[in-house]
């Protein structure tokens, strides 16, 4: 099957479902999609089911019998029966879709928003199981049976532990957001900077390109500050409330105030559980479960210092989350009533950069050394990409790294193949060189750095002309800008 032409990227998840669709074989098979909301993933089913002739379902809150209702009259209109099948249980509802490749070849069967038909039916996983079941497939159809949802907690749990459908799925696909060179294409600005800085407010969720923008997109860096007002902070647009509804659409997240009060203590800089704590004007130990969940479902990442085994970072995933609690959250009054967002975001710059723009530079920063740069720039092959804290006893202080790249060397040795730091704002100087160097040294006296090991420098605003010519003599320091963050290796 040919992916569709409006199709977007997601060339290995469309062949992963093709792949599953056209599986030979008579039983039927069982997969599962999953993936943060406004991904594309009913674009993508909804795609593979045209392109398959396949059913899809897509559920609704609704009681067991409601959705059986509805479930029975798609169905039926799938399979052009005169009148809707009357299923009083899942049981006979997936005994009947069980059935549906009865035309001589795989047949796809999706199941859209399934968290929703599980939580009215708890005992609906079981139920697949079953149907999957040896004794059952005798009489199964080879129906290609796709559950997707958006509830990472529960659609994780599907397969995993003594979950009911452990072990029985063919395909579990998650659909990603957007990387950051992507999210730039997908908005097709070409400039580096408004791209960086449009990824700074709504991420690579293709969604906000399409159905919340309908198409409007920063025209340059001259138009960036207007479609801030005019997209993102205008009361009228889809952007201006989506902060917000992404925690009431999770059914796990049942005190929102809370996880509202902890995702905007992260977004103020409070990395640590500590901090975190201290900022709500709580006990640590409080935070373990409103933090858990909040990474159970994708909003924030949990990631170990890359030189401190007690210490990690908790940082937001979602951009436009960040984006609203530094910058939209503490003047929510203002911002609702019209004409009052340039102002607003005028006042708001400083917190923009410092809040927003910066942590966002750092991580892509990080992404880029993980998944977008050549070996030859670290020297190696690169395992991880992390942020660390380096001590410093002599002068009673800390110095933190924004980029650590361990790996493998050319020699096979595992290693700290590059440590470097990253400016969005500040044209880089030889200061920030011998910055770290003399972390260099630090990291050296206690076995983790090695004399290849090398120094990046990253900067959204250049490098000084002393800067450049002692990169040029040394073939340990790179300097990574724009530019080669998103064309380069």
């Amino acid at each position: 099957m040919d992916k569709p032409a409006e199709m977007f990227d997601r060339d290995f998840e469309w062949a992963e479902l093709t792949r599953f669709a056209a599986l030979p074989g008579p039983q039927a098979t069982l997969g599962v999609v999953s993936g943060r909301r406004r991904q594309g993933k009913t674009f993508l089913l909804d795609a593979l089911t045209r392109a398959s002739g396949g059913f899809l379902f897509t559920a609704t809150e609704a009681t067991e019998t409601d959705a059986l209702r509805e479930f029975g009259a798609a169905l039926a209109h799938y399979r052009d029966q005169p009148t809707p099948f009357r299923f009083s249980h899942w049981d006979e509802a997936v005994t009947e879709l069980m059935r549906i490749a009865d035309r001589g070849g795989p047949t796809t069967a999706v199941i859209d928003e399934f968290p929703f038909l599980a939580k009215a039916s708890p005992s609906l996983p079981s139920i697949i199981q079953r149907a999957l079941d040896p004794t059952a497939q005798r009489t199964n159809t080879p129906v290609r049976l796709l559950l997707c949802g958006s509830a990472l907690s529960f659609m994780g749990g599907l397969l995993a532990g003594n979950a009911p459908l452990r072990g029985r799925a063919g395909l579990e696909l998650v659909v990603p957001t957007l990387d950051f060179r992507l999210a730039a294409e997908f908005w097709e600005i070409t400039d580096p900077r408004t791209a960086l800085l449009t990824n700074a407010v709504v991420g690579g969720t293709p969604a906000y390109r399409r159905e919340f923008t309908q198409g409007d997109a920063p025209a340059g860096p001259e138009d960036f500050d207007d479609w801030v007002v005019r997209a993102v902070l205008n009361p009228a647009r889809p952007l201006f409330r989506e902060a917000r509804y992404l925690l009431a659409e999770e059914p796990e997240l049942r005190d929102t105030a809370l996880y509202h009060s902890v995702l905007a203590a992260i977004a103020a800089g409070n990395s640590a559980r500590g901090g975190i704590a201290d900022y709500l004007g709580r006990k640590s130990t409080d935070l373990a479960h409103p933090l858990s969940v909040l990474q159970d479902v994708g909003l924030i990442t949990h990631e170990a210092d890359a030189f401190r085994r007690n210490r990690a970072a908790y940082r937001i995933a979602e951009p436009l989350v960040t984006f609203y609690h530094a910058v939209m959250r503490p003047a929510w009054g203002n911002l609702e009533r019209p004409g009052r967002a340039p102002t607003v975001w005028r006042r708001a710059q400083p917190t923009f950069r410092s809040k927003v723009v910066g942590p966002h530079f750092e991580q892509v920063c990080r992404e880029w050394a993980r998944w977008h740069a050549a070996t030859e720039t670290h020297g190696g092959q690169v395992a991880d990409v992390v942020s660390g804290l380096v001590n410093d006893p002599a002068a009673r202080t800390s110095h933190e790294i924004d980029v650590a790249v361990r790996g493998e060397t050319a020699d096979g040795r595992e290693g700290l193949l590059a440590i470097g730091e990253a400016k969005w704002n500040e044209a880089m100087g030889t200061h920030h060189l011998e910055r770290l160097r003399h972390i260099h040294a630090l990291l050296t006296s206690r076995g983790i750095a090695t004399e290849t090991t090398r120094l990046h420098c990253y900067s959204g605003a250049g490098f000084s002309p002393e800067l450049r010519r002692l990169a040029e003599t040394d073939p340990l320091v790179e300097l990574i800008d724009l530019d080669r963050l998103y064309r380069g290796e």
